[in-house]
């Protein structure tokens, strides 16, 4: 089978990550993918935040948490050390779209990489707090940005999870 049809089919959300900083050049080629993913009319109007400083990483995690509404102590990236933070420029209608698939083609290179991934939502509520304005801002990213979603990466703390089988009924052919 093709490798990428393979990592399709294979790649799973991971929900436990052992502490390992990825390697930066590993980073870098998801991130490297995620430019690459398709997007409406060519515009390429989405940015990732790379964040692997685990002061701000822990800070994400928390107020993503308080989002979320659980528990103090809970980790919503699961111990991912890596947080690829996906954005597009407000005004773009199709902003969630070509954000997602931008998500789509970081999570599958994580696979191919070997390591393990997962998609937190809440980037938009974070993104609208004026704190993580002010983060872009201090990093000379000038518009208005939404927040797409978090790909939360990291190296897999025990086995993958399997698939789960496909449901039926979910194709219909018009031929």
């Amino acid at each position: 089978m093709n490798d990428i049809l393979k990592a399709m089919e294979e790649r799973r959300s991971i929900r436990k990550f052992k502490p390992d900083m990825p390697k930066k050049e590993d980073l870098e080629k998801i991130i490297r993918a995620g430019r690459y993913a398709a997007n409406g009319k060519g515009r390429q109007a989405t940015l990732t935040l790379a964040v692997t400083n685990r002061e701000l990483r822990d800070q994400i995690a928390a107020d993503n948490r308080e989002i979320g509404g659980w528990e103090k102590g809970f980790d919503p990236f699961y111990g991912a050390p890596a947080i690829l933070i996906v954005l597009a420029e407000k005004d773009w209608p199709n902003r969630v779209y070509d954000g997602s698939l931008v998500m789509g083609n970081m999570m599958l290179a994580a696979h191919a990489l070997g390591l393990g991934s997962i998609w937190i939502n809440r980037a938009r509520e974070e993104f609208e707090m004026v704190k993580y304005q002010e983060l872009l801002s201090s990093l000379g990213i000038g518009g208005e940005w939404e927040g797409i979603g978090h790909c939360a990466v990291g190296y897999i703390d025990g086995e993958a999870p399997k698939a789960a089988e496909r449901k039926d009924g979910r194709v219909f052919w018009v031929e």
